[in-house]
């Protein structure tokens, strides 16, 4: 787009917003005015984002257990207990194109998610995704009834900074013992004990109230 090579990056992409990678990069390219730059910057890359469909079939998988909770979690979503959508910080259509490709947007909606354009800051992403869950389903998804399912120390970050609850899975870079640390509220191993996994979701807000939001960030 600029005509300059990519620059290495200073910190861990792990669990920040596309927005926040986008910023530095831009700022360490030289691009001058990385905030003026950022919109155009992100429709260049979503533009583009189909074509990468090609190249996930070939190299990409989902984790073992993730379409197994989904679908669990969509028995509950039947009778009204959960919501499922997807908080990330990827922009929209680099989400879209990978759970599409996996196979892991059946039991989403995607709709009322919360995306990487829409703040540098994750922890922002979840007001959106409540209030884009409360329009469609008329109901309060506050405090600990939005239940961030992720991989890193940002979403249990971003889970504690705004009142929800956390669930981290150590099926990234970060340990059990790192996400524990982090102050998640449960910690998994991995998705592969079904059961479990969806035991634990339910279990986290601690609320007597019978209706949850589950944002699953997409791990693929």
């Amino acid at each position: 787009m600029y005509g300059l090579d990519l620059p290495r990056a200073t910190s861990s992409f792990a669990g920040r917003t596309d927005s926040a990678i986008a910023l530095e990069v831009l700022a360490l390219a030289g691009v001058s005015d990385p905030t003026g730059q950022l919109r155009p910057f992100q429709a260049f890359i979503a533009a583009g984002a189909p074509a990468l469909a090609d190249d996930l079939r070939e190299r990409g998988r989902a984790l073992p257990g993730a379409a197994e909770a989904l679908a669990a979690l969509a028995l509950a979503q039947q009778d009204g207990h959960v919501v499922q959508s997807l908080l990330t910080g990827n922009l929209p259509e680099l989400a879209a194109v990978k759970l599409g490709t996996l196979g892991l947007d059946t039991h989403l909606d995607l709709a009322i998610g919360a995306y990487g354009d829409v703040s540098a800051a994750r922890a922002d992403l979840v007001a959106v995704a409540r209030t884009n869950a409360a329009a469609q389903h008329g109901r309060d998804f506050g405090g600990r009834l939005t239940v961030l399912v992720g991989d890193t120390p940002s979403d249990v970050g971003a889970a504690l900074q705004t009142g929800a609850s956390a669930v981290a899975v150590a099926t990234g870079s970060f340990t059990v013992a790192e996400l524990a640390a982090a102050g998640a509220h449960a910690v998994l191993p991995d998705l592969a004990d079904t059961v479990r996994v969806v035991e634990t979701i339910l279990a986290a807000p601690r609320s007597e109230d019978d209706s949850m939001a589950a944002a699953l960030d997409g791990a693929a």
